[in-house]
């Protein structure tokens, strides 16, 4: 038995051991069981996507919806969690090896401004229906951000911002879904309708070009109208991916304005803290700096987007997997009603600006 003089000092040196004692290493990663779950559907997604000629984005989004039971078992979550943001990040900075400023120069001054005009208006059409239907703030802008930029692209790139705390991974998926599926409508719909109008081929092509979300399904739907359609087509979509970067700082500054414990920098930052970019989005910049400067051979710049597009894939699959489906189910139509209304807000300013040209 411890004399009782002898315990208080026991105790001490027991304490004073316990503190010296190394700390317990963390558990090492295992990314291997979540990516490989999650480059198996992106792959199967692929397949679906060329057989059948649906887009590829939203097939990994409604693959990716139907298998997220596999995202129960924890061992998959290191995976998936690097897949919907490691690969994100890089994704959208490959993307910037499509732009360059030059191809925003041949726009011209009047298009130009028409066409920040449209992504304001669509931006705002978010916004005020996300209020309207009382959901938040994130969500207007994630719709209108990502349907006045680049679709599925920009809506990784702005979740990478609004963060999910502020917005939860379910409503994230959802919108998601609603902008390939207004995309991929928009691009079988507005070409026969700048058909029936009796456009120019400037004018469907910006019509096209100002108004369909996704980079792909923009240059196709300028391509089932005419040649020279999709080539201007091209041109205006490519104009509203070089706005990326800007896009996401403004979304950033109106977020830490707006307060709240999610926010990255608190309202009483300065403009400097409040207009600093995540990391990815300053890349993307660079690289659209550096492609404006370098010519990039033709084979290297369809490596890179094939790249870009496999990235961006495998982050959309990784992002649904963990998506908890009941939570969707829960949100009804209020949760999808900010896309609407960007998506035709985005469609009837083009429209209006295409028939003044």
């Amino acid at each position: 038995m411890v004399n009782p003089q002898y315990a208080g000092d026991l105790y001490g040196e027991m304490l004073i051991a316990e503190s010296q004692r190394s700390p317990e290493p963390p558990p090492r990663q295992n990314l291997f069981p979540g990516l490989a779950v999650c480059l198996i559907a992106s792959l199967a997604a692929t397949w679906l996507s060329e057989r059948y000629g649906m887009p590829i984005i939203l097939m990994g989004l409604l693959l990716g919806l139907a298998i997220n039971f596999i995202a129960t078992d924890p061992r998959t979550h290191d995976g998936l969690d690097f897949a919907s943001k490691t690969c994100l990040r890089w994704g959208i900075v490959i993307l910037g090896t499509q732009v360059t400023f030059a191809q925003v120069g041949t726009l011209g001054l009047e298009p130009f401004l028409a066409l920040l005009v449209v992504m304001a208006l669509a931006i705002g059409a978010g916004v005020l229906m996300a209020r309207f239907v009382n959901q938040p703030l994130a969500a207007g802008l994630l719709a209108g951000g990502a349907t006045a930029i680049c679709g599925a692209s920009a809506a990784l790139a702005l979740y990478g911002v609004i963060g999910k705390d502020r917005l939860s991974q379910a409503q994230f998926s959802l919108v998601l879904v609603g902008i390939s599926l207004a995309s991929a409508i928009a691009m079988s719909i507005y070409p026969l309708l700048a058909h029936s109008l009796g456009m120019s081929d400037r004018q469907a092509g910006f019509l096209i070009g100002a108004s369909i979300h996704d980079v792909a399904q923009a240059i196709g739907g300028g391509y089932a109208f005419s040649d020279a359609a999709g080539s201007y087509a091209t041109i205006v979509k490519l104009a509203r991916v070089a706005l990326l970067a800007p896009v996401v700082a403004i979304v950033s500054v109106v977020l830490a304005r707006s307060g709240g414990a999610a926010g990255e920098h608190p309202a009483g930052t300065g403009l400097l803290r409040r207009l600093a970019l995540p990391w990815f989005i300053a890349a993307f910049l660079v690289v659209v700096c550096l492609n404006s400067l370098v010519t990039v051979p033709p084979a290297v710049a369809q490596g890179t987007l094939v790249a870009s597009k496999g990235l961006l894939l495998l982050a959309v699959t990784a992002t649904a997997m963990r998506s908890r489906m009941d939570l969707i189910l829960q949100m009804g139509w209020r949760a999808a009603m900010p896309v609407v209304a960007a998506t035709v807000m985005s469609l009837f300013t083009a429209l209006g600006f295409a028939l003044l040209f």
